[in-house]
C-alpha cells in the first residue's frame, strides 16, 4: 500500500521526508558499475581533492535515483508519470540527504486525477537538487 492509498491528497499536502545516508564510498562504486561512470571524482580521494572537493562526489543520477525511489514508494511506482531533477550542489561522501516535497497542483484528468509535486534534497540546509514530479491519484485498473 502506498502513501497515497491512505486518503485523497489535496494540493498543499507535504510528502513524508526522506533521510538517506550517511553516502559512503561504497555506495557510490555500487552505483558506478551500474551506470558505468568511472569518473575519478566519484571514487578517487586525490582526484577529488585535486578538484577542490573534501570528498569523492556522488554522481547527480544517483541522487536523482534516490529521489524517485522515494517518491515511487510514497505512491506506488505504477503511477509516476514524470521525475525531473535539477541539480545544485555536489553531493559528497559522508552526506546525509533529506528528500521533502509537497504537492502545488491537481489536475482533474478524467478517469484518473493527476498530482503535481515540487521537492528538494538537502544536505545540511544546502539544496543539493531541486525537483518535479507528477503522479496519478488513483490506482490503475
Amino acid at each position: 500500500m502506498s502513501g497515497l492509498d491512505a486518503l485523497m491528497p489535496v494540493v498543499g499536502d507535504e510528502l513524508p521526508a526522506r533521510v538517506l545516508g550517511p553516502l559512503t564510498l561504497t555506495d557510490i562504486v555500487r552505483f558506478a558499475g551500474a551506470c558505468g561512470d568511472f569518473n575519478p571524482l566519484h571514487h578517487d580521494v586525490a582526484a577529488a581533492r585535486q578538484s577542490g572537493f573534501d570528498a569523492p562526489i556522488a554522481m547527480g543520477q544517483l541522487t536523482a535515483g534516490m529521489a524517485g525511489a522515494w517518491l515511487a514508494d510514497w505512491c506506488g511506482i505504477e503511477r509516476m508519470r514524470h521525475l525531473e531533477v535539477r541539480f545544485a550542489a555536489p553531493v559528497l561522501v559522508g552526506d546525509t540527504v533529506t528528500f521533502a516535497g509537497s504537492i502545488t497542483k491537481i489536475d482533474d484528468g478524467g478517469e484518473r486525477a493527476v498530482a503535481h509535486i515540487e521537492f528538494t534534497a538537502a544536505r545540511g540546509g544546502v539544496v543539493v537538487a531541486l525537483g518535479s514530479s507528477s503522479v496519478t491519484l488513483a490506482a490503475p485498473a
